[in-house]
């Protein structure tokens, strides 16, 4: 049979999400305490690929399991939780279709960017801007991103992906008096290091070095060298996936 579990992770202590040799990452810590909590060894099939450092409120994985323990999965779930290392949670164990898929039946990812103007003593996870941002002029920039289109121009560079079109829906700032900023962006897909160059071409914009048109130039382009650079990977979260199913879980 095939579960779905949800995890919520601080990317800080790991190489990414997918197994590395000689690297700590979050699959890896997954499928260790998934195989001792069931008795058997189990692989899991991760909804996306996060990078170094990149954190998710929201993440799903799926794996196949022998047989259900008898009565309720609660106790598994504490389990796993003692075993999986602090950074990362088990929210949730879903039972799925048997041919059901994390990645590829996702329909949407839903991604978010802090930044912080000045010193806070809770910004671990947002990266401190030091130079004012013209927020209006960002988002009519990001207004322009939304689109199916090949999005190589914010692909880092040397990936394997089979294609770079991307479908995004939506991309857009938001701000508070106390100079915290988010940039949410939704897509059916995401390619290596896309949202973090997204936000730094962006950033151009807001202090005032390019137009919002410039954003078209780049999209044309389908060259990373168009694009501004990547922003670092501790202020992004993965906060929503979503499929075309309703995800149950198990009691």
């Amino acid at each position: 049979m095939r579960l779905f579990v949800q995890l919520s992770y601080d990317g800080s202590p790991f190489c990414g999400w997918q197994t590395q040799a000689n690297s700590p990452t979050v699959q890896q810590e997954l499928e260790r305490a998934l195989s001792i909590v069931f008795g058997e060894k189990i692989g899991v099939v991760g909804a996306g690929r996060t990078d170094t450092g990149v954190n998710a409120r929201h993440f799903i994985a799926h794996f196949n399991l022998t047989a259900l323990p008898e009565g309720s999965i609660a106790p598994s779930l504490r389990k796993l939780n003692a075993i999986l290392p602090p950074a990362i949670v088990a929210e949730a164990f879903y039972r799925v279709a048997d041919n059901a898929h994390a990645r590829f039946d996702a329909t949407s990812r839903t991604y978010r960017y802090y930044l912080h103007a000045k010193k806070d003593p809770y910004a671990r996870f947002s990266w401190r801007c030091f130079y004012p941002l013209d927020m209006a002029a960002m988002n009519e920039a990001a207004a322009r991103i939304p689109g199916r289109r090949d999005f190589s121009c914010f692909e880092k560079t040397g990936g394997a992906n089979k294609t770079s079109i991307c479908t995004v829906t939506e991309a857009r700032w938001e701000g508070d008096d106390e100079g915290h900023m988010v940039f949410t962006v939704t897509a059916d897909r995401f390619l290596r290091n896309m949202v973090r160059a997204m936000v730094g071409t962006l950033l151009e914009v807001g202090r005032g070095r390019r137009e919002p048109q410039w954003i078209d130039e780049v999209l044309d382009s389908h060259d990373r060298g168009m694009a501004g650079h990547s922003v670092p990977g501790h202020a992004l979260f993965l906060e929503r996936i979503t499929y075309p199913y309703a995800l149950e879980p198990i009691s």
